[in-house]
């Protein structure tokens, strides 16, 4: 009877340490960061019909996101950038810095997210067998980032996206990215983050050699076709929670490096099986509206959340709605729509 008096005295004091511990993790203290209110500017097939900063200051956003793509083939260890005469103009390096000029003249700080489009599939499931084949495409990628280092540095870019959703390989080769940062570093002087998916940020090991830990924040929350903003609150709880803990861990601010949702009609549950179909569905704003107001009002108070880049915004809204009426009623762009009073709302606090 007296081991066992011990044996529950020192489980419940374990126990209460364990749980001390996770308080102390979830209450620890964090600065008040800047908030980033950001914008995801798609890059144009040609040059700009009009200024897009103009329409970006109507909603109050300080900064924009210039995102070019290289691409990879399944099979092929190489990254193309640049070299092939479909290669839009937004994301050639004539458009980049055109980007960042009107957005510097205007007062709207940018980061340069360059990123890399997987002919089939997702980029996330980039995956080579051989030890050689990673060598030969991390040598590729290594020549795309730094020339991207190179314009940001030259272009006067607030920061530098390192690289976005690579889930098998970041994970997997981490210490490539410690020796990529490093030499973006030694010719770039702004801020760096990595923009993680948001089921694998809690995997990436090396968001202590960045300054922002990035997250794609599109976290399935609520099935339903137009969850209400209370609703989509309590769901945040969970994610919140690992989110918190991981500021916790590296004391790095977080930016959601993108996030938003579709016009449609269950946006705030797995958004990747709604854009395979979503000619099929039905347009609605009412849950798009609901699904950001949601997200602002659970994270705007957190001082360790440094805000991040609603996904996305057309630089010529009237030409778009024209071109590609689907994806644009149907689309993540809130441009026209009731998200747009919310983001102006939030965007001016």
């Amino acid at each position: 009877m007296r081991n066992l008096f011990f044996i529950t005295i020192i489980c419940g004091f374990t126990i209460f340490q364990i749980s001390c511990h996770s308080q102390k993790i979830m209450n620890c203290d964090a600065p008040k960061f800047e908030k980033i209110k950001g914008l995801s500017l798609v890059a144009r097939p040609d040059s700009f019909k009009h200024n897009p900063m103009i329409d970006m200051q109507a909603v109050n956003a300080e900064w924009t996101a210039v995102i070019p793509y290289g691409f990879t083939r399944i099979g092929e260890p190489k990254v193309h950038y640049n070299k092939v005469k479909w290669q839009w103009w937004g994301e050639r390096p004539i458009g980049i810095k055109t980007s960042i000029r009107l957005a510097k003249a205007a007062g709207i700080k940018t980061m340069l997210k360059p990123q890399i489009w997987l002919t089939e599939g997702w980029i996330g499931e980039l995956d080579f067998e051989k030890d050689n084949d990673w060598k030969k495409w991390e040598k590729d990628y290594e020549v795309f980032i730094l020339y991207m280092a190179q314009i940001a540095q030259e272009e006067g870019a607030e920061m530098l996206c390192i690289g976005t959703e690579f889930e098998i390989h970041a994970i997997k080769r981490p210490q490539f990215w410690r020796q990529i940062i490093q030499k973006i570093r030694q010719q770039y002087k702004g801020k760096l983050t990595y923009a993680a998916n948001w089921d694998k940020f809690e995997k990436i090991t090396f968001w202590d050699e960045l300054d922002y830990i990035g997250i794609d924040a599109y976290f399935p929350l609520l099935n339903e076709k137009t969850p209400s903003v209370e609703a989509l609150k309590k769901e945040w709880k969970k994610p919140l929670t690992k989110i918190q803990n991981l500021y916790c861990t590296y004391k790095k601010p977080i930016l959601f490096t993108e996030f938003g949702y579709l016009s449609v009609d269950g946006t705030a549950y797995n958004t990747w099986e709604l854009e395979a179909k979503l000619r099929s569905l039905d347009v609605n704003e009412v849950a798009q509206s609901n699904a950001l107001e949601a997200l602002f009002d659970t994270f705007w108070s957190k001082n360790w959340w440094a805000g991040g880049f609603i996904w996305k915004w057309y630089p010529d809204q009237i030409s778009h709605q024209k071109e590609d009426k689907i994806h644009y009623k149907r689309g993540y762009t809130p441009q026209g729509k009731l998200s747009e009073k919310c983001i102006k709302k939030w965007f001016s606090k």
